[in-house]
């Protein structure tokens, strides 16, 4: 698909054809930057520019491991360990500028750049990885780990490179090694497709409505970012209804129309598994075949095994029992919130859900929240309330820098200062959609903190909200404000890092770890002090009414069950595709997908999951493979630090100081449990977090 429009802004939007060679001198993607922190200088760097960076980074990493692997001395953790960590900056930056391009504003050049460089980086990892002296050089170590006076930092950054050579198939005799490296380089490619149909099957079935009169129940501003979506995608008349990334389209909790409802449900649910060339039951099927074959070779029962034996969850059965037990209570919770709604209407199918759901709440609720979005304007939610929760707690402060250049228009720049007024790193605020962003909401790193580097972090926020008319304000539904706090959660793990090694920054730690202190800074989207500074209505200033704000609270406080079913739904599917083995034949992957929910006790034609197999983008397309039950795995301890800052106190800048001295600024260079526990004094518990969900049943209750 041609990408047309704001999807090829940018500075550094020049479509060269891939291959060209840049100009003489140093490659721009890997040129010395003067700007704060090494920010890269997105304006001197074209499309053309990327693949000779990174055959030059590869290369020149290659020499340094080649260096490191044959010298004669003695290995020791300086000239060793160490000496990994600290080889390779070449390519961390240029996979710190392209990667983080690709997410949020990709284009078909960056796209074929990405398709080639995800098998060759690949090959150049199980090059390094499958290294015989090298990894005699790490095994030699790793024997002594016992008797070497390392650090804690040091035992585990050891631990760590050892596991990682013998996960690629280190120390397997030549025939598996040969096919582990098939089987990477193979996933690198399929993975990549897989994102990459996502995204092209995603803007292609955007649902066109003539009418505007089919649009009752949407906003002005939402009738308007319509019609603008019709006008960019080259059509001459009618509004155009973009899909969002999970199943369910937020859109339909406000259409009143029912046929508009089932057309923009069945356009999400049927992505990517319409016969046409962005199809991708293929690709799962493949992924997933793949996937058991390398954990087979490396002694795993499979893919999920192999995936949860370096987390902090002790295994697959403990995970599936969680998200079972958790299923069964959500189903129940879910019955009972749809017995409640009117069918008066007609019967309800899963495109009227939402719809019937928080028609069903305003009407019960004593303060409807039709209002509450009005005080909740982008930029002052930013200013006076996600950066302000930041500035008491951990005494952070975000300087404008718009002289910095960033990689689109849309794109904000903050340099960010600690109490001493020393710079700490920056932050990039990329907050619209484009057809050229993936969906969803993400953080990413483009400079990885290390003290030992002297390297601050460069960190950025990706969201896709649907951005206003010129002169009109953005304002945020309770879902947008969360998501908001919840990604500048995982911005604060990256940039209150404090950690020597790069690969232990931020948020490097387990997978169903990373989600907790995101999770965590979510709690003060609505705490009173946080709200009382931001929610001014955007026209008139006055501060939003206190009835108002505390039946926002209790919006939260009774979240919808059928948002848990949603999730839990993804999450038992993802462990099931990932506990094939490669004894087991999947052929349907509708099929699969239908057999493993009914076998839960979920309803999937009813309540689909919040993604289905063909655009679950997380785990055939990201890194939360056998991992999406990450979210809720995390919860439990985020659920229990909730109480903990509450019992603290709240908002308060010693509480603040103890959570980033915990967690915040360790990474992955402590346990991180074993964190968790000293800051809340024991092991957490999950009542909490079955309270927060309303899924903690009282006895006889019906």
């Amino acid at each position: 698909m041609t990408v047309t429009g704001t999807s090829q802004q940018g500075r550094s939007s020049q479509h060269d054809p891939v291959g060209n060679e840049p100009p003489t001198g140093v490659n721009p993607v890997l040129a010395h930057s003067d700007l704060p922190h090494g920010l890269p200088d997105f304006g001197a760097i074209s499309d053309a520019d990327f693949l000779p960076a990174f055959e030059t980074a590869m290369a020149d990493h290659l020499a340094e491991v080649d260096a490191i692997a044959s010298n004669p001395d003695t290995p020791t953790f300086a000239n060793t360990i160490a000496a990994l960590e600290f080889s390779g900056r070449s390519l961390a930056r240029a996979s710190g500028v392209f990667f983080n391009l690709v997410g949020p504003d990709t284009n078909p050049t960056r796209n074929e750049i990405a398709q080639q460089l995800s098998t060759r980086l690949t090959d150049h990892g199980n090059e390094i990885a499958l290294d015989p002296r090298l990894f005699a050089r790490i095994s030699e170590l790793y024997a002594q780990i016992e008797t070497l006076d390392l650090t804690e930092p040091q035992r585990r950054l050891l631990a760590r490179r050892y596991r990682d050579a013998v996960r690629s198939g280190a120390g397997r005799q030549s025939p598996d090694q040969d096919e582990m490296r098939t089987i990477s380089s193979r996933l690198a490619y399929l993975t990549t497709a897989f994102s990459q149909r996502i995204l092209d099957d995603t803007n292609a079935s955007a649902v066109l409505v003539e009418s505007v009169a089919e649009l009752d129940g949407l906003s002005a501003g939402e009738i308007a970012a319509a019609r603008r979506a019709a006008i960019d995608a080259g059509h001459g008349s009618g509004h155009l209804l973009t899909l969002e990334l999970p199943t369910s389209q937020s859109v339909l909790t406000s259409l009143s129309d029912p046929a508009v409802r089932r057309r923009i449900f069945d356009a999400s649910v049927r992505r990517c598994s319409r016969g046409n060339d962005f199809d991708t039951r293929e690709l799962v099927l493949e992924i997933v075949t793949l996937r058991a074959r390398r954990a087979h070779l490396l002694g795993y029962r499979d893919h999920a095994e192999y995936v949860i034996a370096e987390e902090t969850a002790p295994g697959p059965a403990a995970v599936e029992t969680l998200l079972r037990e958790l299923a069964a209570s959500a189903t129940r919770a879910a019955e009972r919130e749809i017995a409640q709604l009117d069918t008066s209407d007609g019967p309800i199918g899963p495109a009227d859900l939402t719809y019937r759901l928080v028609r069903e709440r305003r009407s019960q609720a004593a303060v409807p929240l039709d209002d509450f979005a009005d005080y909740c304007e982008l930029d002052t939610v930013i200013e006076n309330g996600v950066f302000h929760a930041a500035k008491v707690l951990y005494g952070l402060r975000f300087t404008p820098r718009p002289d910095l250049p960033a990689y689109h228009p849309d794109v904000r720049v903050w340099e960010v200062f600690d109490e001493s007024d020393t710079s700490i790193g920056l932050f990039l605020g990329d907050y619209y959609a484009r057809p050229s962003k993936r969906g969803g909401a993400w953080m990413n790193n483009i400079v990885d903190q290390s003290a030992v580097l002297g390297d601050r972090p460069i960190v950025v926020n990706v969201l896709n909200l649907t951005e206003p008319d010129a002169g009109e304000p953005c304002l945020l539904t309770m879902d947008q404000l969360t998501t908001l706090f919840h990604e500048f959660g995982h911005a604060l793990h990256g940039l209150l890092s404090a950690v020597d090694y790069p690969s232990q920054s931020g948020t490097s730690v387990p997978r169903d770890f990373v989600e907790f202190p995101s999770q965590v800074n979510e709690m003060w989207a609505l705490h009173p002090d946080v709200l009382a500074n931001y929610a001014r209505h955007h026209r008139t200033g006055t501060a939003i009414p206190a009835e108002l704000a505390e039946a926002a609270r209790e919006s939260v406080r009774t979240e919808s069950a059928h948002s848990t079913v949603e999730y839990l739904a993804a999450a038992i599917l993802d462990l099931a595709w990932h506990r094939v083995t490669v004894d087991d034949t999947v052929t349907d992957v509708e099929a699969f997908e239908a057999r493993v929910l009914t076998d839960a006790g979920l309803d999937p034609e009813l309540i689909p999951p919040r993604y289905r197999s063909a655009y679950f983008n997380h785990v055939f397309g990201g890194g939360y493979s056998a991992g999406y039950y990450s979210y809720i795995w995390s919860e439990v301890l985020d659920a229990e630090t909730e109480q903990w800052f509450l019992a603290e106190g709240g908002l308060r800048r010693e509480s603040g100081s103890r959570f980033a001295a915990s967690t915040l600024s360790r990474g992955d260079s402590v346990d991180p449990l074993v964190a968790h526990q000293g800051l809340i004094g024991r092991t957490a518990r999950i009542e909490p977090l079955l309270l927060r969900r309303g899924l903690l049943e009282v006895p006889g209750s019906a």
